[in-house]
């Protein structure tokens, strides 16, 4: 095939995959590192603050996909892309990247996706309320709302474990002594506990006359979503606990079959009996891993919502309700 060839002029070309550089690599901390990366051929160069890209990674040789959040500001003059990761106990990727990577390394790239940006034109107040790596979208609009002239209305309340734990100390500082309109505030939940939707009140007034996006925590986000009408939130981790699902046998017709939890997906189910299906964010916003359901029932564990045979699934946030059949 052509890709063959070209790619032994230049990695980042490629018509069958979006591809890219790793051209900077630096660690900011012990379990953190910033990546930043060239685009190769086909990636979209124009995103939204706030989105995020897949990035693949062959880990013992199996390519290993994951979404982060862009953390630059869009419209960058030298066209990279940065993403900050912080490595996760159950993160296979996010723990490969902290430890091995190194600049020059080449990647597969999903195209930036998402739904949790700032509209156009941004909010004239705006609220942001985060937790521990929730930060990273929300580092992105504040810094394009600087590259913009200013930062006109903005209450930030992020909440860390520890203060040695936070991401972006620095350039935070920077911003709240930089920006007039930038209000931030740091709780460390070690010491004060977790902010309460009461507290949040007392400390921001006008709360109800602001746009306010929250990204952390499912437990926060839960909160904030009974206690703030019309939050915008993203989430990174999927809740396990809210399901009724009873499991059962997930079959993979002339591939194998394995029986699993109600708390167990589809996806991890296949990966479990050596079966690799495609995925890409984990966290059912992407799309990467949907496939038929042949046979049975699923349930969606972020909204609850009831597949039957015949429907296509998000594979990796939905778990057998009984027996199944994965058509692959």
């Amino acid at each position: 095939m052509p890709d063959d060839y070209t790619r032994l002029v230049n990695p980042l070309w490629s018509k069958r995959e979006l591809r890219g550089q790793i051209e900077r690599v630096t660690r900011p901390a012990e379990d953190v590192v910033e990546l930043v990366i060239k685009p190769g051929w086909g990636v979209p160069a124009d995103f939204r603050a706030g989105q995020y890209i897949g990035v693949g990674v062959r880990v013992d040789g199996r390519l290993v996909w994951r979404s982060y959040s862009l953390t630059n500001a869009p419209h960058s003059a030298d066209g990279m892309l940065t993403v900050t990761v912080k490595a996760q106990d159950q993160g296979r990727l996010s723990q490969h990247l902290v430890a091995n990577v190194t600049p020059g390394t080449v990647v597969r790239l999903a195209a930036p996706a998402g739904d949790f940006h700032l509209p156009e034109p941004p909010p004239e107040k705006l609220l942001f309320i985060t937790a521990g790596s929730g930060i990273t979208p929300v580092m992105s609009m504040l810094r394009d709302l600087e590259r913009r002239g200013g930062l006109p209305d903005v209450v930030h309340l992020h909440s860390v474990r520890d203060r040695a734990g936070l991401l972006f100390d620095e350039e935070l500082d920077r911003l709240r002594r930089a920006q007039p309109g930038y209000a931030l505030t740091v709780r460390e939940t070690g010491i004060d506990g977790r902010l309460s939707i009461d507290e949040i009140k007392q400390l921001v007034p006008d709360v109800a006359d602001r746009a306010v996006y929250a990204c952390g925590p499912s437990a926060m986000l839960d909160e904030l979503e009974d206690g703030l009408p019309g939050v915008r939130t993203e989430r990174f981790t999927l809740d396990r606990g809210n399901t009724d699902a009873q499991g059962g046998v997930v079959s993979f017709p002339g591939r194998g079959e394995i029986e699993v939890d109600g708390a167990t997906t589809i996806l991890e189910a296949g990966e479990k009996a050596g079966i690799q299906l495609p995925y890409g964010c984990r966290m059912g916003i992407c799309a990467t891993c949907v496939q038929q359901l042949a046979d049975g029932t699923a349930r969606d564990l972020r909204t609850g919502e009831t597949h039957e045979a015949g429907e296509r699934i998000r594979t990796c946030v939905c778990v057998p309700a009984g027996d199944v059949a994965i058509e692959i």
